[in-house]
């Protein structure tokens, strides 16, 4: 019996049932690929604000300066570790941090004051490209200030806005200065959000009356193919005595929730191809069921069981082939839309949806296509088709004629 030419007429014999099954196979196929793209974009999203916006890959501390972080806990001589750190492969560059009181008018804040060195700062981290407003800091601009998003709607501050910023510098005098905001960032994270006042290295050292010394050594490999762990390593190896941390271990809760992301795809997977399964599973049964004299009369003329169940098998896999050609087709086609132009929620819900472990979500959410996206998802979906058939494919199989007689 030519079993694949038997199972191709057959899936043309009832035009609007195999329209019917084949439409909502490809439809769901072609959702959970989008589906899977939109979560990959929205977790490499994630990580590039973690990475490249806030924390940077690695950084690098005084003992004990995170659990208590004080402003005589420094890392001596920094320019030395950071001449190390190149050599081994690295990029670095130096923050220096302070707590301190800021007021705009009648609005007053407690700010968390970063020192940034603008010209390594680019090369850990793209937070001078997270505007949202206004410009970033500039090295002959040592008045300019560049706050957080909420922080500035809490002190009511615009651009050109006048901070009085008070604080208490290394020498035990009071440190007070007024400066004049350049411009508000995107939401980055909790922290620079709602607290975050930057100001480049020079203004901070000379507010602080600090000379020497950083807070925290921010660390981005070269070689991004050079393995994180390993990375660490050599890190540790450069900068004996202090505190070496990965962004993983500085945000333990967005990496579990990033490392949860093929499980999330998986129960998506599953919740919405069981129900495929079903339909599949009816459509086939429905299929058997209307062909059982056809089946009797085969089984009468001497076709063996395995043959049958074969016929079955083939028509169900046409018809989950058909499904998921056209469900990576319509699937790779929005997900590569969707990833150049994004999703744009922007008027919704404004610049940032919120935070995940600290972490900006973007208002604008983009696909990000990858060989697992848009294959997995259509490689289940033949998996289930193939798990629906067993059973109408049996039944088939195992019809006698006799049996048959009786659905005449």
């Amino acid at each position: 019996m030519k079993i694949f030419s038997f199972a191709l007429r057959n899936v043309g014999r009832n035009k609007s049932r195999t329209f019917v099954t084949v439409a909502a196979m490809a439809l769901a196929g072609g959702v959970m690929v989008f589906y899977s793209a939109l979560l990959a974009g929205f977790f490499d999203t994630m990580e590039r604000n973690i990475v490249s916006i806030s924390l940077g890959e690695i950084q690098i501390h005084a003992d004990g300066y995170r659990d208590d972080p004080d402003l005589y806990k420094r890392i001596e001589n920094p320019e030395r570790l950071i001449s190390e750190l190149n050599r081994s492969g690295m990029n670095a560059s130096i923050r220096l941090y302070g707590f301190g009181l800021a007021a705009v008018e009648a609005n007053s804040a407690g700010v968390t004051i970063r020192g940034v060195d603008l010209e390594r700062e680019p090369t850990v981290t793209q937070i001078a490209s997270h505007m949202m407003k206004g410009e970033w800091l500039a090295k002959d601009d040592q008045k300019g200030v560049v706050l957080g998003r909420s922080l500035a709607r809490t002190l009511n501050a615009d651009i050109g806005s006048e901070v009085v910023l008070l604080s208490q510098a290394t020498d035990g005098s009071m440190a007070n200065e007024l400066y004049r905001v350049r411009g508000v960032l995107k939401s980055v994270g909790g922290k620079i959000d709602g607290s975050g006042l930057l100001m480049n290295e020079r203004s901070f050292r000379d507010l602080m009356v600090m000379e020497e010394g950083a807070h925290e050594i921010t660390v981005a490999r070269k070689d991004r193919a050079t393995p994180l762990k390993e990375a660490v390593e050599k890190i540790k190896s450069v900068a004996q005595g202090y505190e070496v941390m990965d962004w993983r271990e500085l945000s333990p809760v967005v990496a579990r929730i990033m490392d949860t992301t093929d499980a999330s795809l998986f129960f998506m997977l599953f919740i919405a191809y069981a129900a495929i399964g079903m339909v599949t599973l009816n459509a086939m049964l429905m299929s058997v069921f209307e062909r059982i004299y056809e089946f009797g009369v085969l089984k009468a003329l001497g076709t063996p069981g395995r043959q049958i169940l074969a016929l079955v098998f083939t028509e169900g896999m046409i018809l989950g082939l058909i499904s998921c050609v056209i469900a990576i087709v319509g699937g790779a086609t929005a997900s590569l839309y969707y990833q150049s132009h994004g999703i744009d929620l922007t008027s919704v819900v404004g610049h940032s949806i919120g935070t995940v472990g600290g972490v900006a979500i973007d208002a604008v959410w983009y696909c990000k296509v990858t060989p697992e996206s848009i294959f997995i998802p259509p490689a289940v979906l033949l998996v289930i088709v193939i798990l629906a058939v067993i059973y109408p494919g049996v039944k088939a199989a195992m019809i006698t004629p006799v049996d048959a007689l009786k659905h005449i």
